[in-house]
């Protein structure tokens, strides 16, 4: 796997500190796009049993630890941007993740582990130079094209 001078590890909190339905609830989403290394087992931690991953998702590599107990919240201050061709793949991504993730304004959201994603199209910026951009950006959860048109 290609690792990237410098990479982010993700910690998530799930499945006793299993890593393997991560990596399937991932794989579901991005399909031929992840890919995921060998899971190394930790062992226990100071947050309980612990396994990680190298994975690679779109050509950029992560690290995913997965423990049992929580240690370090998720939370805003980071969150992953899928810039999408179209409306199309926007509903793919936003409805899977929100599925048993979380809604929020402006085109975020956050999954079933909390990790915060930025499902935006890739003409955010054509988008928001129409009059009325921030408006309606504003009144969206999941972003609607069409709507920046109307």
């Amino acid at each position: 796997m290609n690792r990237n001078k410098i990479s982010p590890c993700i910690w998530l909190t799930a499945y006793e500190g299993h890593l393997l339905p991560v990596i399937e609830y991932y794989q579901t989403v991005f399909e031929a796009a992840f890919q995921a290394g060998s899971i190394v087992p930790l062992g226990e931690t100071p947050s309980g049993y612990a396994e990680m991953s190298e994975v690679l998702i779109f050509g950029q590599t992560f690290t995913v630890m997965n423990t049992e107990n929580p240690h370090h919240p998720l939370n805003d201050a980071v969150s992953l941007m899928i810039h999408c061709d179209g409306q199309e793949e926007i509903d793919h991504y936003w409805n899977y993740f929100t599925l048993d993730g979380k809604e929020a304004p402006c085109g975020w959201c956050s999954d079933k582990y909390g990790l915060r994603w930025q499902v935006l199209p890739k003409n955010l910026a054509e988008l928001m130079s129409m009059p009325h951009s921030m408006k309606v950006l504003m009144q969206q959860k999941k972003i609607v094209i069409a709507d920046f048109f109307k």
